[in-house]
């Protein structure tokens, strides 16, 4: 028996390993060589692909997509509906496997919805911890401390 929850209409490969009290919600699909951490949860459509590796305590809500390769570390929210994609030159091609950048979400991080980074944000290169990006392609508009206030100078980690 499974320590994870999935709703019938989820699609779980097997292979894939998933963590204790995780919950995957309807119409989601976790590929095979994923590992998923404890206590995540998973929203409606959503994807994870093949050697996607997630954390502890991350929550990815609906219609968030994670290609192969990308590595999402403990206590990371991504909005619902965020894109995140690991193909700099984005063309129509039947293989592109050669061509995935690595792509690493930080601990704690928060991708969009007036969050760190903000929504409809490109965000084309490696940022700080703290920084606070919009725009495209993405610039640093400011700092922010462990209580989401916005700061001069980055926070004392």
């Amino acid at each position: 028996m499974a320590d994870y929850q999935s709703r019938p209409t989820a699609v779980v490969d097997d292979g894939a390993i998933i963590g204790e009290d995780t919950r995957v919600w309807h119409f989601c699909h976790i590929s095979a060589g994923s590992v998923i951490g404890e206590r995540c949860s998973f929203g409606q459509s959503g994807f994870v692909a093949l050697e996607v590796t997630i954390g502890n305590d991350v929550k990815v809500p609906n219609n968030v997509s994670l290609y192969t390769g990308m590595v999402i570390e403990d206590d990371v929210f991504l909005s619902p509906s965020c894109v995140l994609t690991n193909v700099i030159n984005q063309r129509s091609a039947v293989s592109r496997e050669h061509e995935y950048k690595a792509t690493r979400i930080r601990q704690g991080a928060t991708i969009g919805a007036s969050a760190f980074t903000g929504a409809g944000a490109v965000v084309p290169q490696d940022v700080p911890d703290y920084a606070l990006m919009v725009g495209v392609p993405a610039r640093q508009e400011s700092w922010m401390d462990q209580q989401d206030n916005r700061c001069e100078e980055p926070p004392e980690a």
